[in-house]
């Protein structure tokens, strides 16, 4: 310290104004409001700045350090970049602050222009790279670092464990030569992520030393897993507990359906906090004590607006839409959240989406700007064309068209109410697509009957580096339907455990079967959809089973799944009409009248068929013979004078 004190002396700095930012950054860390902590250091910043001293590195690297604290990183890069002179504190605090504040990519630049490294800074950059799931790259630098100290390989282990590559992380843990209990605790924490709670027990009984992290995380653990009597005996065994420990069994408990044990735990709580009462009051929501959770609602000694959201988010969740209202209008004050949950509760409700039109236009009369959450609230309670566009203007005003979630939801909506155009321009101007974003537009394309855009569109997203799911292969099998495409979407199904390692579902093999059926391949059909495992054939895929043979008139193999399939949806009289017409289709009249018998038996009546089509809005639905159409009298003029001898020039039959 005196070296210190010497050297800065001998450079000029004033030692007063050192020390006065050094205090003033460590007790504004510890001012609860983060704009009055940003307020303190901008204030004294400005007087610093302007006391005519040289500017000095330590001083600078003070200033930084607090302007990140008080998450202004902007100003701390600013700063950065006026500094004559740096050292490798001034880089290793500002690539922290990026790191702690989720930018990765200005970390990694900054990094590179480091002059000097140290293990510091290295093993923060190993810890960022890991968090960020860039486990080689993590490798690597660790690889080349001349020095390691034990937060280094930590950091590793746990970006191991985080990418579940559970066997890289324990070799790496046996590697290492020395530990501290974080590091055990890491092996605790990676193991229980994986599944793996013997391993992470036999961690915990090994470990020299436990401290409380220790404790909490194999609790955790259990709590987790469901294994509450494990919990309960470890939390008795524990020979400190904090609160993080008390709210986590009884979290679990109510979880758990076991709400009586949290209560009895809650009321021998030595002490609770704002968080103990509020996981108290949802818990017992969720146990269907709403009457209860009320009574301890009322209690608190102090609500805070998360507590107030819990209580709100309670009634809504039980469409106790009156409770709610109240409560709404008692709250003292609202954030985005509390008109969130509001909203909410009126779309959810039938025919309420005016209402919750009506609760958002007084949230913006209150000043309470709107998040993307509100706007995807008011998405999925939109019925019309016309409610979605004014939406969408909604977004657009208030700058969330370009977030994913919301244009997501967009593109969604578009696409069930037929409108492509309107769903390429949201993805077209969509800058950060995800894997929904593409699997949504593939989706639209092929079920609209564009298979090709559909097709197209998949190619894109490979180029783009998109990681495609489960969804968007099967968006890319139902665009594959035409005979043309089908060694294609064979091509895509053999793909999807080749390349990428997903396992097909049910309903991959329907599609494929489904394709191949109606191009006339049934044999390959049938062999596509008897390698489905057992415990996923379903509805879907005997129901692709029966339709293939239908189409091909294969009713003796049709007979051999109608039954299994009766078994498993007994309501669907489609399925007895199917094996009908197979019994009668060899004259097995026995078993024609049996499967008649049973459908009378067991009440199902064969649906008469419909169309529907969509005119201003509104949806109009025909039946087999319908006559209950206000309009019914118009519609068969223009069907017997128009339609009908339109359709004989085209050599097609019908009957009205």
């Amino acid at each position: 310290m005196l070296c210190t004190v010497s050297i800065l002396r001998k450079r000029g700095v004033n030692l007063d104004c050192v020390r006065s930012f050094s205090i003033l950054s460590r007790q504004s860390s510890n001012l609860k409001s983060t704009p009055k902590r940003l307020r303190s250091i901008r204030r004294f910043h400005a007087e610093f700045v302007s006391v005519s001293i040289p500017p000095d590195v330590y001083a600078c690297n003070l200033r930084i350090s607090a302007f990140g604290r008080c998450g202004d990183i902007r100003r701390a890069r600013a700063l950065f970049d006026q500094m004559p002179q740096r050292d490798v504190v001034t880089y290793s605090t500002m690539i922290n602050l990026y790191l702690k504040n989720g930018f990765l990519p200005q970390a990694e630049a900054l990094f590179l222009k480091i002059p000097n490294r140290n293990v510091v800074v290295e093993s923060a950059m190993i810890d960022g790279l890991s968090k960020a799931g860039r486990i080689d790259e993590a490798q690597k630098l660790f690889d080349e670092m001349p020095m390691r100290n034990v937060f280094t390989w930590t950091a590793l282990v746990s970006g191991y464990f985080r990418v579940h590559r559970v066997e890289e992380a324990r070799r790496l843990f046996h590697q290492m030569p020395e530990k501290n209990v974080v590091s055990w605790t890491t092996m605790i924490w990676g193991y229980a992520q994986n599944g793996l709670l013997l391993d992470a027990r036999s961690i915990f009984d090994r470990m020299p030393d436990r401290n409380i992290v220790s404790w909490t995380a194999m609790l955790k653990a259990y709590v987790d897993e469901g294994r509450m009597e494990d919990a309960g005996d470890l939390f008795d065994k524990m020979p400190h507990r904090n609160l993080y420990a008390w709210n986590i069994m009884i979290s679990g408990y109510l979880f758990n359906k076991q709400a009586n044990k949290a209560i009895n735990l809650f009321e021998s709580m030595p002490r609770r906090n704002l968080v103990s009462w509020t996981i108290m009051v949802s818990g017992l929501v969720e146990n269907d004590m709403i009457d209860r959770a009320r009574d301890l609602f009322d209690k608190m000694p102090v609500k805070d607006i998360a507590a107030w959201n819990a209580m709100l988010a309670a009634y809504i969740s039980k469409r106790k839409i009156g409770m709610a209202c109240q409560l709404f209008d008692l709250m003292p004050e609202r954030n985005v959240v509390s008109w969130n949950t509001m909203i909410d509760g009126y779309v959810k409700q039938d025919d309420s989406f005016s209402e919750a039109l009506k609760i958002f236009l007084v949230m913006l009369r209150s000043s309470v700007n709107p998040n993307d959450k509100t706007l995807t609230i008011l998405l999925s309670g939109s019925r019309s064309m016309i409610e979605l566009l004014e939406i969408h203007a909604l977004a657009v005003k208030f700058g969330f068209v370009f977030n994913t979630w919301l244009a997501n939801a967009l593109l969604a909506m578009y696409s069930k109410l037929g409108e492509l155009t309107s769903a390429c321009l949201v993805f077209n101007e969509l800058k950060a697509k995800d894997a929904v974003s593409w699997s949504s537009m593939i989706l639209a394309m092929a079920n609209h009957g564009y298979r090709r855009s559909a097709l197209r569109i998949f190619g894109m997203m490979l180029v783009n580096g998109a990681q495609p799911d489960a969804i968007t292969f099967l968006g890319v099998l139902c665009a594959c339907s035409h005979e043309d495409l089908i060694h294609k979407g064979k091509d895509i199904f053999d793909s999807m455990v080749r390349s990428y390692e997903l396992e097909p579902k049910a309903e991959h093999y329907s599609c494929l079967a489904d394709n191949l059926g109606r191009a006339g391949r049934f044999n390959e059909a049938l062999d596509v959809l008897k390698q489905v495992p057992q415990k996923e054939r379903d509805g879907a895929v005997l129901g692709a089973i029966l339709a293939s043979c239908k189409v091909h008139t294969e009713f003796e193999v049709a007979s051999e799944f109608a039954e299994e399939l009766i078994e498993m949806e007994p309501s669907s009289s489609g399925t007895f009409v199917v094996l009908a017409n197979a019994y009668a289709s060899r004259g097995k009249w026995d078993d024609v009248a049996r499967v008649r018998k049973m459908m009378k038996e067991r009440r199902v009546e064969k649906l008469p068929g419909f169309s529907q089509i969509d005119v201003k809005m509104r949806s109009h639905v025909f039946f087999v013979a319908d006559r209950a159409h206000p309009q019914q009298e118009e519609i068969y003029e223009i069907l017997e004078e128009v339609l009908l001898p339109q359709m004989k020039d085209i050599e097609y039959r019908n009957e009205v």
